[in-house]
């Protein structure tokens, strides 16, 4: 109905300046919204105000001229002018009803679009390091992430999933000793423990395997433990191996699939980070001072220039990165979305610095990224911090095993990525309407529990003469839900053009809060057959809606609670 109140009133407005009612060479940008109160009307366009200036009338005696202007059509019963000159628009009954029409017609396909048209788009998120489990910000950045791609996906884009595994660097060589130690018996409180070493008990079963001789078979990867503890290379392979085999095992408990691993030692092996340093210093962007080789940022930018190669010859962290979105570009992603924790905001003004250092017609402002704070788990009214296995914070395992799958992902992705989230694992798991999941879950099972009172009945139901009969929804509950629906579209637009899925998880919390009390206050089941059918209509609406907002979320849609 958004969509089509502004076709309306760019029709009247286009109509208006050929009866020179408004100057010919107008180009009027129309904004329609929808309203809080429904007292109000049902949308409203602040039109009347953005061209007063220029049309040379008062904005309220504009509103009013447009609203004589309107062509003769079957949605708007009514407009208002309300305040300074805004057009509030009435709805028609029908007009309204029509929803419901529209989401069994289309059923999955309801909310998607075209709007990407195809293009290429990557989402690149978790990129955890292979020295650990998966802890509960790479969970958090799993959920935003894989609901990311499942919108680009359903509004048209040609969405590409991928995981960077940072498989070069100190961190590898910290894990490769602390497995070789755990290896020749040691313990984290032994004085020959290496410095920086991993602690959690996960060491131990890495030591343990590659002692074992145990196998890692992967598409990519084919290692098997030497069981020489002096070895210290295999130590390293094996031990890459094999946390990389468990962190796809996290992942695949919370149904997030990836359509490309890419290796941070590629990009070394190919010596793409080598050919981007080069091609750096050859634009003129790099100078030597102090035995290191910097990048001049401020260029691009950023607040101070920063080094790319130390005096000892290693590269900086955020160099390789900057290679890698070389190979990014180059591969088609003409836009790239970087889901990572908000630890990484530092790395963006020069990760975008070089890219335009480089010279490669890359735009400015390139990638997109999306940064999450971190998340606090709680359980009995007190913080859980660290977990046995880890050792020193809560796995993203631990999480799915005690709150499941779907509360898990959905208490992730449901708040802005923006803000700090407190994951209460008791509301998780309570059966109550203050979890916000089993909400949701529960109007979507209520409504199947409908379906199969209706069928032991013995009782038919006709979808198409249903249609025919959605008049009879008058009570105001009816009239929520039915708005409610209705927004669903454009939710999921602007859930994908903003990169912020929890707006489909406030939008469905928001349609269960309709559903439910209409539920409670109205019966589905009465007597009067036309009625009956109409509120079955709506209420397969509603289910509709549900199950797809919540496919956009990774989350099930149960038939039974």
């Amino acid at each position: 109905m958004k969509e089509a109140i502004t076709r309306l009133l760019e029709q009247t407005l286009a109509s208006m300046a050929e009866n020179g009612q408004l100057p010919a060479d107008l180009t009027p940008k129309v904004q329609v919204d929808r309203t809080r109160d429904p007292s109000h009307g049902d949308l409203a366009s602040n039109v009347a105000l953005t061209l007063a200036k220029a049309a040379g009338k008062p904005p309220r005696d504009l509103a009013g001229a447009i609203c004589a202007a309107l062509p003769a059509n079957q949605i708007v019963e009514r407009t208002e002018i309300a305040g300074p000159g805004f057009i509030n628009f009435f709805l028609t009954q029908d007009s309204g009803q029509a929803v419901v029409k529209r989401v069994l017609e289309q059923g999955e396909a309801f909310g998607r679009s075209d709007a990407g048209a195809g293009r290429k788009v990557q989402v690149e998120f978790v990129s955890a390091n292979p020295t650990g489990p998966l802890h509960v910000g790479h969970g958090r950045g799993a959920a935003v992430g894989d609901s990311l791609c499942r919108l680009l996906t359903a509004t048209g884009w040609d969405a590409a999933s991928e995981f960077y595994y940072n498989d070069a660097g100190a961190q590898i060589d910290n894990l490769a000793r602390s497995v070789q130690a755990r290896c020749q018996g040691l313990d984290p409180d032994s004085p020959e423990w290496p410095a920086d070493g991993y602690r959690g008990e996960y060491i131990v079963d890495v030591a343990k395997a590659y002692l074992g001789g145990e196998t890692i078979d992967a598409e990519d990867r084919h290692v098997t433990g030497a069981g020489d503890a002096d070895n210290l290379e295999a130590i390293r392979d094996f031990a890459v191996a094999y946390l990389r085999r468990e962190q796809d095992l996290d992942l695949k408990a919370f149904g997030v699939h990836f359509d490309c691993y890419f290796l941070e030692s590629a990009l070394y092996a190919d010596g793409a980070v080598e050919a981007a340093v080069e091609r750096l210093v050859a634009n003129g962007h790099t100078y030597e001072k102090d035995g290191a080789l910097w990048l001049r940022t401020t260029d691009f930018g950023d607040d101070k220039d920063r080094v790319m190669r130390k005096s000892d010859g290693a590269y900086t962290y955020f160099v390789p990165d900057v290679a890698y979105h070389l190979n990014k570009w180059e591969r088609g992603f003409g836009r790239v979305i970087d889901e990572q924790g908000a630890d990484h905001h530092s790395t963006v003004t020069r990760v975008r610095a070089g890219l335009q250092a480089l010279q490669a017609g890359i735009p400015e402002g390139w990638p997109d990224y999306v940064l999450h704070q971190m998340v606090t788990v709680m359980r009995g009214g007190e913080e859980v911090k660290i977990s046995k296995r880890a050792g020193s914070y809560v796995t993203m395992r631990d999480l799915i095993e005690q709150a499941g799958r779907d509360a898990t992902r959905f208490f992730l992705v449901a708040r802005s990525p923006s803000s700090q989230l407190t994951f209460d694992i008791d509301l998780a798991v309570s059966q109550s309407n203050d979890n916000p999941v089993y909400y949701i879950q529960y109007a979507h099972a209520r409504i199947c529990s409908i379906l199969r009172k209706l069928e032991e009945s013995g009782e038919g139901f006709d979808q198409d003469a249903a249609l025919q009969q959605l008049d009879k929804l008058q009570e105001e509950h009816e009239k929520a839900v039915l708005r409610q629906l209705d927004r669903y579209p454009e939710v999921v637009a602007n859930a994908a053009v903003n990169a912020e899925p929890h707006q489909v998880a406030n939008y469905l919390r928001d349609l269960a809060g309709d559903f439910h009390p209409w539920y409670n206050a109205h019966r589905t089941l009465v007597e009067d057959t036309a009625l009956r059918d109409a509120r079955l209509a709506l209420s397969l609406a509603v289910r509709q809606v549900i199950a797809n907002g919540l496919d956009l979320l990774g989350v099930s849609a149960p038939e039974s609670m």
